[in-house]
């Protein structure tokens, strides 16, 4: 088993990636603290034969209660697809913020698998367990009430964050993230990933897996936990981290956060994109291979 790490991407920011898998989760479109662009460039910059959406890729919740979809959201959808048509398979996990999608899983939209959860298999040949994560999350299981008003006061952070981000920007420093500096310093905080980390490495342990890629937390990282290999892609609202396989079987995150551009601004809104898709059972033997593991 490889000693995998978090480290570092590029740092060129216009260098190409080219890997066998990508996991990426929490992007939440269509909320202002989603971090379309950067999330754009890294999706132009990188070439895989599998991208993996472990849920939050739409924020239901936020839409729900307000319309925001400025064209930069519209643009990573787009992108998106357009991957999937040149044959790049893409396999969406749908999360809490994404639940309706779930009513859809087996299904294809615009070449996009949606499966409950699923199995990859690395080159080197260990098996990872690719869910979400919010089933593992007390708050969402048992109170949902509270994870939405969590949810409300966490958007109001990262607008102070947003503004706060603008000012450095015209200082010349770098994006930095209040919101994931308070849960590295609020022992509850802290109390909660590790918990969380060892519910899913144990629920991984259970189904027989070598490891577990999951996303939920916003909190990007590589670890043993109990003898299984746990990863965690991070988020595009915060870390602005994905995980991905390179052709060898090694795992790394590749962070994006120093390459993030605050803006002065929100963006345009746009009205209700054209984003009808073709929907369409998987085939038998896909289905089969995608099916929920019980």
């Amino acid at each position: 088993m490889h000693a995998d790490h978090p480290s570092v991407g590029d740092d060129d920011p216009h260098a190409r990636l080219h890997v066998r898998a990508v996991w990426i989760s929490d992007l939440h479109l269509g909320t202002p603290g989603c971090q379309a662009v950067a999330l754009l460039d890294f999706l132009r910059d990188t070439e895989c034969q599998t991208l993996y959406l472990v849920g939050d890729i739409i924020d239901g919740w936020q839409l729900r209660r307000s319309w925001y979809w400025p064209q930069s959201h519209n643009d990573v959808v787009q992108k998106i697809l357009r991957k999937a048509r040149k044959g790049t398979r893409v396999v969406f996990v749908p999360g809490n913020h994404d639940e309706f999608a779930r009513r859809y899983v087996t299904h294809s939209f615009g070449g996009v698998e949606v499966v409950d959860d699923c199995i990859h298999v690395t080159a080197d040949g260990r098996r990872l367990w690719v869910t979400h994560g919010d089933l593992f999350d007390g708050v969402i299981q048992c109170a949902k009430w509270l994870a939405y008003v969590g949810d409300v006061a966490y958007e109001t952070t990262l607008k102070v964050n947003r503004w706060f981000n603008v000012a450095r920007a015209r200082l010349g420093l770098p994006y930095w993230s209040l919101s994931r500096y308070l849960k590295h310093k609020v022992k509850r905080a802290v109390s909660y990933v590790g918990a969380f980390e060892v519910a899913v490495a144990r629920e991984a342990r259970r189904r027989g897996v070598h490891g577990v890629v999951c996303g939920h937390i916003h909190h990007a990282e590589i670890r043993d936990v109990g003898g299984i290999l746990y990863c965690n892609d991070g988020d595009w609202v915060e870390s602005l981290t994905a995980l991905v396989e390179h052709h060898d079987g090694r795992l790394e995150i590749i962070d994006r956060s120093a390459q993030a551009a605050p803006r002065a601004q929100p963006a345009p809104v746009i009205e209700m994109a054209d984003l009808a898709l073709p929907m369409t059972p998987l085939p038998a033997a896909r289905e089969r291979e995608v099916a929920v593991l019980t």
